[in-house]
């Protein structure tokens, strides 16, 4: 045998795969409703306790022994920063329990380090296990002819400039360099009627093939033969369409003006047949290709962007009479639903501040993925109760104001009854409040594609800036005088 010595494997410690263990209770009492975090019962209405106890099992999460912060409640706690995204840990936790006195609150320490050791594994498995589509057959905006609108995009987030994360996800790089910080890249699709995120993939943008393309066949599989995926001109290739239709799925696309389509049967509403190909040899072989129905058309309002331009769309909903080409042109214009999605994920619920210069606050690699798949939850619930409260008036969810129902979501969040008795009607009410939280109806919008702030006038940070070290001399040993002899006399 070698004489060098063998290594023990070191445990997981950031939400790996762990061997089950049997659930302990927490050391702390527990305050009204028999909960420990006795004021985030409102969130058990769309996210089950049992639900969490099962991700907790199912990624071996749980506790072999009494403590104050088990699992079960650091999981809460994470998932209440989803909702409280402007406080700090700490007061997340003060926030979700109420005062027992003579009680003890674990410190801001002890909160991080119990968030560390529950990992990513719990929040991205529960993610993915609440994400389901909140629209109901009769919810308004959300369907077209009984197929749920879905849409699928990207955006990039800035994250804290920590070595770890500039060593996981990288600098963006443009023509004045490298940019001043990390990114990650998120790609969701979105059901288009409720705003609600249904799934998300995430990448580093140091990644050579991180972009839309390359990641949207991870979440191909959230994709049902009930939906109607409408994607943007940048996401299609010959590829994903031919996977995306072996899911049995209608889609319906926009592309650029210049791809090759060669009409091969004209249609009643002046759209046509055609075929995509996957390359230009077997396009003219007439070989492999796919039968497409294109839509060409234009707008004549000089106050729009790209008026006079052609756009063209693609779809797999032949029968012009049932599916009219003016139809499908208005529906993919919904579409755009799902940019107002990103601002309100980027914008209105967890914006930019003076503590936070970043998109977002964790500056491990491991901080940022919890970080991502908390505030997708948090989203997920206010959008799902939104959806609620839009149907108790028979409203369109799209006519109520996302800032405002965010506002009601955390003043109540803590007022919500412990007794089941008075739960039912509490609820109701809440769903009636946020129904008052209207917005004018949608507009004619001009939305020229330009910024308001191209360069700044400072100079650019780069490479030498970062990761200077502390002064070692105070500002008093730094003056140099000048005699007068060596002052300008101009």
């Amino acid at each position: 045998m070698s004489a060098q010595k063998v290594k023990k494997a070191k445990k997981p410690t950031h939400g790996g795969q762990r061997k089950p263990r049997a659930q302990r209770e927490s050391t702390l009492p527990p305050g009204e409703a028999n909960r420990i975090l006795d004021r985030l019962l409102l969130l058990e209405k769309f996210i089950s306790p049992g639900d969490v106890l099962q991700v907790l099992a199912d990624t071996g999460c749980l506790d072999n022994r009494r403590c104050t912060l088990n699992f079960e409640v650091t999981c809460w706690v994470v998932l209440a920063m989803g909702i409280l995204t402007e406080l700090p840990i700490r007061q997340v936790f003060e926030a979700a329990r109420r005062l027992i006195p003579g009680d003890w609150d674990p410190n801001r320490s002890a909160l991080r380090k119990a968030r560390q050791r529950l990992g990513v594994a719990p929040v991205r498995l529960l993610c993915e296990r609440l994400a389901r589509p909140p629209a109901q057959p009769h919810t308004s905006g959300a369907f077209y002819k009984g197929l749920r609108m879905v849409a699928m995009d990207g955006s990039v987030y800035d994250v804290p400039d920590s070595d770890a994360n500039a060593a996981a996800f990288g600098y963006p790089k443009g023509g004045r360099g490298t940019g001043a910080f990390p990114q990650i890249r998120k790609v969701s699709p979105a059901e288009l009627g409720t705003h609600a995120e249904l799934a998300l993939v995430l990448e580093g943008i140091k990644e050579k093939e991180c972009g839309e393309q390359s990641m949207a066949p991870a979440l191909f599989r959230h994709l049902k033969t009930d939906m109607l995926p409408l994607w943007d001109r940048g996401s299609f290739s010959h590829k994903l369409w031919q996977q995306l239709i072996l899911r049995r799925c209608q889609v319906l696309a926009r592309v650029k003006v210049g791809l090759i389509l060669r009409p091969i049967e004209g249609l009643s509403d002046d759209s046509y047949l055609a075929k995509i190909s996957p390359c230009y040899s077997m396009r003219k072989r007439d070989e492999g290709g796919i039968v497409v129905r294109g839509i060409r058309y234009t707008h004549d309002d000089p106050k729009r962007v790209a008026c006079g331009q052609d756009h063209v769309l693609l779809t797999t909903l032949f029968d012009a009479t049932a599916h009219p080409a003016r139809e499908l042109i208005l529906s993919y214009h919904e579409r755009w639903e799902i940019e107002t999605v990103l601002s309100e994920q980027k914008i209105y619920q967890d914006p930019w501040r003076v503590t936070k210069p970043a998109n977002l606050k964790s500056e491990t690699p491991l901080g940022v993925m919890r970080e991502m798949y908390t505030l997708s939850i948090g989203h997920y619930v206010r959008r799902t109760m939104m959806a609620c409260a839009a149907q108790t008036e028979d409203l369109d969810p799209d006519r109520l104001s996302f800032l405002g129902c965010l506002h009601i979501l955390r003043n109540r969040l803590p007022e919500f009854p412990s007794k089941e008795a008075a739960q039912a009607g509490w609820f109701q009410a809440l769903l009636g409040e946020m129904a008052t939280e209207r917005t004018d109806p949608r507009q004619n919008r001009v939305n020229p594609r330009v910024v308001r702030i191209k360069m700044s006038k400072f100079e650019k940070k780069r490479r030498e800036h970062r990761g200077i070290g502390s002064l070692e001399r105070s500002f008093e040993e730094t003056i140099i005088p000048r005699p007068a002899a060596q002052q300008s006399t101009g």
